[in-house]
Formats: structure tokens, C-alpha cells, sequence
């Protein structure tokens, strides 16, 4: 759930990856160098592609381009160690199943939102999601963008049923053997084969539920073509029709639309999953207070909110960027109704760590045939 430039649509890990072929490091890369450190007024550790001056513009015409300092990183466990092992700086992107770690772990400090002059219209959605808030005026994370992970399809190429009642269930159909994909986590096989078997608490399974789940993954791995790390391969897998069927977030949709294919993005009768990422301060960050909290404020405004709603097809943490965008193009990317997909959407939570290690052990040892 990062680009270099500003593609229509992009994938996180896909760009990673193209970079790593290109020779470039992204691991915690600097985009400021030396001459500007004595600039910087806000240092910011995120996703590539989110760093972008079109998602704050009020803070870079306030302080300049060369205030804000960011580092690259590649995935949310890299935010979490680096900051521990004592990487300084003022501000992270994590998801928000991460940010439990990231509090109890004493690596950061709530916000105090009274500050923050669009706070009163982010998604009382995200707000209210537990662990957000710290009390009624100080919050531990700062939503910023939404999405969804479902299934993509080719409406072209499944039984018609699919389209009349969508269900996570396609990706277990042995009538689509050898031309099924889902991502290579748990969260993207081992939670929806929960949902699919029944389960309702598929965050805190039992071992017999677990068990049920395992049983079910190990003959879904007979119906795969791939599991999947490289989101852009779902994508031209499916444009080629080697797939029928992908589990996939929001931008894979995006692109395939743009090239004209019959897609679509399923809202599923077991529920849609729903996923935030956002911001967390960093205890005793050596940046501004003010720049920090006006860098927060600047990238909650309904200006930046548009331009990651119609390049990137997520959801923004502002209601009113919504308002911002044809209705058609919101009806197009799946999100015209975002009340809807937050009331029926499951968000995904945190895991217990001993319980996470449980599911992924289990996910090993389907993959690994044992």
C-alpha cells in the first residue's frame, strides 16, 4: 500500500522492485542532501511515491521545497526497527495495524489535533477506530489515506454468477484452476480464507480454527497460478487473460481500467477489507513543532486529498476531498459511496504477535506442502 514520479496507479512493492533492478537503494534513501539538512524543518519516513509536494502544497508554498527531509522505506516492519534502532526523525507512514507496536514500544508521542484545522473533517470512520485516539483531543495517528484489498476480475472470462453475487469464493473455484492469484501474506490468504469458511473473528482464530483455514488454504494452493509479492504482475496477468481473478487493491483497478478491460473491483458478500495509513510522531523528533504540525495539516487539506483520490485511486482521510472529484470518476474507481465501504468493510486489525506467528507458520507450511 509509493511511486518515484506520479503514474495514474501504482504498487507499492512493484516500484520497489523496479528500482532494486535499477541499481537504487530505497531502504531509508535521503531525498534531501547534505546542502539542504540545514533547511529541513520536518523529517519524513514513508512509502515511495507519498513524499510528493502535490499532497502538501501549503506547507511547501509556507516553507519552501527544501523544509521537508524524507526517507524512503519499503515496507512497515522496516519503519518500526529503524526507529527503534534510534533512526531520528519526526514523522512515519505506517498502516494503522502497525501502530500498537510503534506506541507500546514508547517510540511515540500523541498529537495533539486541536492544531490541526482540518481535523474536524477526517472520517469519523478512521477516528473511531480503536487505538487511534489518545484522549478527546490528542490522537497517537493521523489517518491520511484509505483503500480497500478485494478481488479483481475479468467479468469477460468468469461464470456470470460472480458478477450477480460477488464473493471472495472465486479464488477457491476449481473451475479457474491454474489462473487464480492472492497475495503472498497472511492478510492476503490466510484472513479472506477465514471469511470464506465462515469464520467471524478471523483476528483472534482458535487452533481448530486455524486448523479449518489450513486445511482449505492447501487446496486453494492447488488452484493458484502464483502467489503474488509484485502487484504489477496481477495486473498484466490479467490484462493478458492469464488470470481470471486476483486478490488486489484499489490502483491495480485503476490501471487495468485505464487500458479499457472489462474489470471489475468486487465489494463481496463476505465483506470488503478496508486498510488506513497515516502518521505517527516520533518522541522527541529534532524537528519544528509548528512545521511538523503544519506539514500534518497541510497534507489532511482537501487539495492534496483530490490528487490522491484521482492518481491513485484511495480514499482520503478528508471527507470533503471527496467532494473535490467528479462523482463519476468516485463511481469508477469503486469508491462512490465511501460511507457505504466503510459501514460494510472489515478493517484490518492487529494481531496479537503470538497469535500472528501462529497464522504465518501455518501459511509456511501450506506453501511448503507440509
Amino acid at each position: 500500500m509509493m511511486k518515484l514520479a506520479a503514474p495514474a496507479a501504482f504498487d507499492r512493492r512493484g516500484v520497489m522492485d523496479a528500482a532494486a533492478r535499477a541499481g537504487l537503494a530505497l531502504g531509508l534513501v535521503p531525498l534531501f542532501g547534505r546542502a539542504a539538512r540545514a533547511d529541513t524543518k520536518v523529517s519524513y519516513f514513508t512509502w515511495a511515491g507519498y513524499e510528493l509536494p502535490e499532497f502538501h502544497p501549503a506547507f511547501t508554498a509556507k516553507y519552501g521545497a527544501d523544509a521537508l527531509g524524507v526517507s524512503l522505506g519499503a515496507e512497515d516492519e522496516e519503519f518500526f526497527q529503524k526507529v527503534r534502532g534510534g533512526f531520528r526523525l519526526d514523522l512515519v507512514h505506517p498502516c494503522k495495524t502497525t501502530l500498537g507496536r510503534f506506541r507500546d514500544a514508547g517510540l511515540i508521542e500523541p498529537m495533539d489535533v486541536t492544531r490541526l484545522s482540518n481535523w474536524p473533517n477526517v472520517w469519523p470512520e478512521l477516528t473511531s477506530v480503536p487505538g487511534v485516539m489518545a484522549d478527546a483531543t490528542h490522537a497517537w495517528y493521523v489517518p491520511w489515506e484509505w483503500g480497500n484489498a478485494s478481488v479483481i476480475y475479468r467479468t469477460d472470462l468468469v461464470d456470470p454468477q460472480y458478477v450477480q453475487e460477488e464473493s471472495w469464493s472465486i479464488l477457491f473455484d476449481e473451475r479457474y484452476k491454474g489462473r487464480l492469484a492472492t497475495f503472498d501474506s497472511v492478510d492476503g490468504a490466510v484472513l479472506i480464507a477465514a471469511r470464506v469458511a465462515g469464520i467471524d473473528d478471523i483476528f483472534h482464530m482458535t487452533d481448530a480454527q486455524i486448523a479449518t483455514v489450513k486445511e482449505l488454504l492447501a487446496k486453494q494452493k492447488e488452484l493458484l497460478r502464483f502467489y503474488w509479492t509484485d502487484q504489477a504482475t496481477v495486473v498484466q496477468a490479467i490484462a493478458s487473460g492469464e488470470l481470471v481473478a486476483a486478490y488486489a487493491w484499489n490502483d491495480a483497478y485503476v490501471a487495468l481500467q485505464k487500458e479499457g478491460l472489462p474489470v471489475k473491483y468486487m465489494n463481496p458478500k463476505e465483506g470488503i477489507f478496508t486498510w488506513f495509513c497515516g502518521f505517527v510522531k516520533v518522541k522527541d523528533g529534532p524537528g519544528d513543532e509548528q512545521a511538523i504540525y503544519d506539514f500534518l495539516d497541510a497534507r489532511l487539506a482537501t487539495e492534496g486529498g483530490k490528487y490522491l483520490i484521482e492518481q491513485y485511486g484511495y480514499g482520503h482521510a478528508n471527507r470533503k476531498s471527496f467532494d473535490l472529484v467528479d462523482p463519476a470518476r468516485l463511481v469508477e474507481l469503486g469508491i462512490g459511496n465511501p460511507g457505504d465501504l466503510f459501514t460494510q468493510g472489515i478493517f484490518f486489525d492487529e494481531i496479537e504477535p503470538e497469535l500472528r506467528e501462529k497464522y504465518i507458520t501455518m501459511f509456511e507450511e501450506v506453501k511448503a506442502g507440509s
